[in-house]
């Protein structure tokens, strides 16, 4: 097995120096999508450069620790915005920065945090999706709890 030294091998004959060819933004700005080209035999590949983020831990209200899952955001916010007119693409923007957030706090967030950052996600998209999480989100058990949420969302987008 060979020691990485610093170069990315050509897919085609494994050499170690390429050429940047052009390099752009990918994924929302979240990634750098390069071209390469071989220096040893011309194939031309593609490589990304993304940051790699220290893993991030979810406190939740039982005590449990678990690792940070974003398909769960996405799914959370799926279900909250069904129906809506959000497509998945929202979602994904909306998941990214529910994670920018909760990273803000450092290597551990209470789900409490998460949460709240989904409400602000879905405040700024939709009132229905948002009452949705809500509804789920802060245990809505009477009318009277939607009423309540809804005062304070209407109040929040006047100020």
């Amino acid at each position: 097995m060979s020691q990485y030294n610093g170069h990315v091998r050509c897919p085609a004959c494994q050499a170690d120096e390429s050429k940047v060819v052009e390099s752009r933004v990918a994924d929302h700005g979240s990634a750098i999508r390069r071209r390469r080209q071989c220096l040893t035999c011309s194939e031309r590949f593609t490589t990304f450069e993304r940051v790699d983020h220290a893993t991030l831990n979810v406190l939740k209200s039982s005590g449990e620790r678990e690792p940070f899952d974003r398909v769960k955001v996405i799914s959370g916010l799926a279900s909250a915005t069904k129906g809506r007119g959000v497509d998945e693409g929202a979602l994904d923007l909306m998941a990214s920065r529910v994670e920018d957030a909760a990273r803000l706090h450092g290597s551990e967030v209470t789900s409490a945090v998460i949460g709240l950052a989904v409400l602000d996600e879905l405040r700024s998209v939709d009132d229905v999706s948002y009452l949705r999480f809500a509804s789920v989100y802060k245990n809505f058990d009477a009318a009277a709890d939607f009423h309540r949420e809804l005062e304070l969302l209407e109040k929040s987008t006047l100020a």
